[in-house]
């Protein structure tokens, strides 16, 4: 039973930190999406760069950007509250916690895509936010990535040892 709560708090904490980061997003609406429009302008990469032409400047298009990375935010943290909770009732049965899994397990794939996909790929790569001095926001997304990932990974893994006696 203790890796089954230990794997509902972590995804429970996902799933706060998910939330907070998409209210906070909202309430200080200015805050990172002055962040999202630098990486979309590529104005603080070298000039010169070969890629610039992927620079957007449009405002409209930072600002759905923006918004799609909030309503993502919200969506997997959602997921994942909603999944802590279906865990947290399934404590006592390994048979309706792997059941239980499946709204977590979605919350946590679309926590882990959004970092990598979003703010890895789509920001780091595309946009160039590795180049920026200013707005580089890498280590912070591949710092998420990795605790996304191993909260995913954990909560795949079998029930320990002191949960063999548990009911099936």
């Amino acid at each position: 039973m203790i890796s089954r709560i230990g794997k509902t708090l972590f995804t429970a904490t996902l799933g706060l930190f998910f939330l907070l980061v998409a209210i906070d997003n909202i309430i200080d609406y200015g805050t990172n999406f002055q962040f999202v429009e630098h990486v979309l302008r590529m104005d603080s990469i070298p000039a010169g760069s070969h890629v610039q032409w992927r620079a957007t400047q449009s405002p409209q298009l930072h600002h759905l950007a923006y918004w799609v990375i909030i309503l993502w935010e919200l969506t997997a943290g959602a997921l994942c509250s909603f999944g802590a909770i279906g865990l947290l009732r399934a404590l006592r049965s390994a048979r309706d916690f792997r059941r239980a899994m499946r709204i977590a397990a979605a919350g946590l794939w679309l926590g882990l895509l959004l970092w990598a996909f979003a703010f890895i790929t789509v920001g780091g790569e595309w946009f160039m936010m590795w180049k920026s001095t200013v707005w580089n926001g890498e280590l912070a997304a591949f710092r998420m990535f990795t605790v996304n990932a191993f909260a995913l990974l954990f909560l795949y893994l079998p029930d320990g040892p002191d949960d063999r006696s548990s009911s099936e």
